[in-house]
């Protein structure tokens, strides 16, 4: 494990004009500090025996801009380059390095965090978020957000990628964050505000595999391994010879966005793509260090996943033999809603469609737990029933779902208003984390489209016939935009201030009520499985009963196309197997009040057609409107 104090790589402004450099560069004889600004000067550093660089230079103070000259085997052999730990890259990642003042004036010292059963995340990309596309231009949205229930803003990887613009999953200089959203400083003051508002802050760590375009790893040492490939850039080397330097720089690169930059959690990209030695697991290494960092700073500090092979050994503890992380994103629940709101049964959708699927989703979490996926044409997955609520993102939408559509249309762009409220309702009353993607609360008209910015004509011509190739398997029609071209990316930008407009207010509105009675009723606030008993009646309804300390709710959620018709509870758990917690459906006592329907005219429906408050005893006989969802709280519970 590595110390939550070990954080000494790159250039470390020290105080008093000094400043300490130091950079693992084994494949380098020799390593001189170049400095630029303010004066030139060349200054050798002292090398060690694992092949780190380092050494304090006097009269360096923040703003000072270099690059490393490495020396190789003959004197002859020497090139200049940014430093691999970089803080800041002011003029892209072909420029120079600068040193950063670690002084801030930062306003959150008594921020306690957030426990992770509090998260409403949100996701965002600082590029699209806002007319500026910076750090600083999201802050005056973070009130907005508060206000709509939202208590955690997760950020799209921020560090320094080829180019003004792209999705960040291309990074290449994983400590510096991006110059066009403001640098160093323009993030901190997006943390400290979000903080101030009681918002925690995730940020989307890329641990698999380096950018394509402009980095300099490969000059230092072995930082990546071309032995495994992958379409977006080679991986790194976590399992090869000197995988322990590499697992140390990326170790230090997660505790100082936690340190440094006072986050609180970060979304770990793609990582079924982290190709590892058991005995030494980068994945656990992190979790050791991240997990002793948290208890120095006296705040809780989370590991977030990201995979798609169905293992929860990701997210079991230590104990149990996993990696310890704290949860994972769940696409099997986005995979299950969205064939069943939207129809779909192509590319990942084809292993899903029916209601037990859904049903599936929200009583254990994943769908595909070891059986035959048609879509990987093999045996997928693992059983994830014995897994905490807690432990699981759920979702309708995010940068993948949408962005990685042929034309990056949103669920608003294919289905009705009532489906669409429908879709919101599952997610923001399921017992689990659930995250809202960026414009989905109001119903943003325009695309997310994915973009790029890459130098190399080459390579933006590679990555547009990529994106043909890898979905080819969907049935989408026509021809997608550029993702090179500057107009792809100023399509994808929110639309201003469009949640203040009818049908978009009413949506907003909606969105903001549900989590207002997910956070103000018990049954609802817990995320707790064996508090939750689903039933699924004539693969059209689901009745989602849900209680705790003496609070009880019941979800029902019409998927059905067709005309109003009874929705009949079965007393059996249906196609998915036994109901967590073996209840029985509570019909037999008890008075139950209509708190939500998404039939309300106040909603932008028709008219609700569910009773406002219905015997147990009649319960099986309500009329409910087409696609719509309603939840109803019982009077006397307790």
């Amino acid at each position: 494990m590595i110390p939550a104090t070990t954080l000494n790589l790159g250039a470390r402004a020290l105080g008093g004009g000094r400043c300490e450099f130091r950079v693992w560069a084994p494949r380098a004889r020799k390593v001189f500090v170049h400095l630029l600004e303010p004066a030139d000067g060349l200054t050798p550093l002292v090398k060690d025996e694992k092949g780190y660089h380092s050494g304090i230079l006097e009269g360096v103070d923040p703003g000072a801009r270099y690059r490393y000259r490495l020396v190789y085997d003959r004197l002859t052999q020497t090139i200049e380059l940014p430093d691999p730990a970089s803080r800041f890259q002011p003029e892209g990642v072909l420029g120079p390095s600068e040193v950063v003042d670690p002084v801030f004036p930062w306003t959150d010292g008594g921020w306690p965090g957030r426990e992770l059963a509090q998260y409403v995340i949100y996701e965002l990309h600082v590029g699209a978020f806002s007319q500026a596309g910076t750090f600083e231009g999201a802050i005056p949205q973070l009130d907005r957000l508060k206000d709509l229930g939202v208590t955690a803003v997760e950020l799209m990887p921020v560090a320094q990628f080829s180019g003004r613009r792209g999705w960040g999953y291309d990074g290449v200089f994983p400590f510096a964050p991006h110059d066009a959203y403001g640098g160093p400083a323009g993030l901190k003051r997006l943390v400290d505000a979000a903080h101030q508002r009681g918002i925690a802050v995730i940020l989307d760590a890329v641990y698999n595999h380096v950018g394509p375009e402009g980095s300099v790893l490969h000059h230092y040492g072995p930082y990546t391994n071309n032995r495994y490939k992958t379409p977006w850039g080679p991986l790194y080397n976590f399992d090869g010879a000197d995988g322990t330097q590499v697992r140390r720089f990326f170790i230090e690169n997660a505790l100082y966005w936690f340190s440094e930059y006072h986050v609180d959690a970060l979304r770990l990209d793609a990582i079924h793509q982290v190709l590892d030695l058991p005995k030494h697991s980068f994945l656990e290494n992190l979790s050791k260090s991240v997990r002793g960092l948290s208890q120095r700073l006296g705040r809780p500090l989370f590991l977030i996943a990201e995979s798609d092979i169905n293992d929860v050994k990701l997210i079991q503890s230590r104990g149990e033999r996993g990696y310890g992380l704290d949860a994972q994103w769940n696409d099997d629940f986005q995979r299950a809603l969205h064939a069943v709101v939207t129809g779909e049964r192509f590319g990942y959708y084809q292993d899903f469609g029916k209601v037990s699927h859904l049903e599936r989703a929200i009583r254990e979490g994943f769908v595909i737990t070891g059986q035959y996926s048609a879509y990987r044409k093999k045996q997928h997955g693992a059983s994830s029933r014995e897994t905490p609520a807690h432990q699981f993102v759920v979702f309708d939408q995010n940068h993948d779902v949408v962005g990685n559509r042929w034309m990056g249309d949103r669920l608003g762009h294919t289905v009705s208003l009532e489906r669409k409220k429908l879709s919101l309702g599952v997610v923001l009353l399921a017992p689990y984390i659930p995250m809202l993607f960026m414009g989905e609360e109001y119903g943003e008209k325009r695309p997310f489209h994915y973009f790029a910015n890459f130098r190399d004509p080459r390579l933006a011509q590679r990555v547009r016939e990529g994106r043909r190739e890898e979905f080819a398997g969907f049935d989408w029609a026509g021809e997608p935009p550029d993702p090179g071209l500057l107009d792809t990316f100023l399509q994808s930008k929110l639309t201003d201030r469009l949640w203040e407009r009818d049908s978009h207010r009413q949506l907003s509105d909606w969105t903001r009520e549900l989590l207002r009675l997910r956070r103000e009723i018990p049954a609802l606030a817990a995320l707790d499985k064996e508090t939750t008993h689903v039933l699924n009646s004539l693969e059209r309804f689901l009745f989602i009963h849900r209680w705790q300390a003496g609070s009880e709710a019941v979800l029902i959620c019409d998927f059905s196309p067709e005309a109003p018709a009874p929705a009949r509870p079965s007393r059996s758990s249906g196609a998915g197997g036994n109901a967590v917690g073996q209840v029985g459906w509570p019909t037999t006592k008890g008075v139950w009040r209509k708190v939500l329907d998404s039939a309300d005219p106040r909603w932008g429906g028709a008219g609700a057609i569910a009773p406002d408050r219905v015997e147990a005893a009649k319960m099986d006989h309500i009329r409910f409107a087409p696609h719509a969802l309603a939840l109803f709280v019982r009077e006397d519970a307790g």
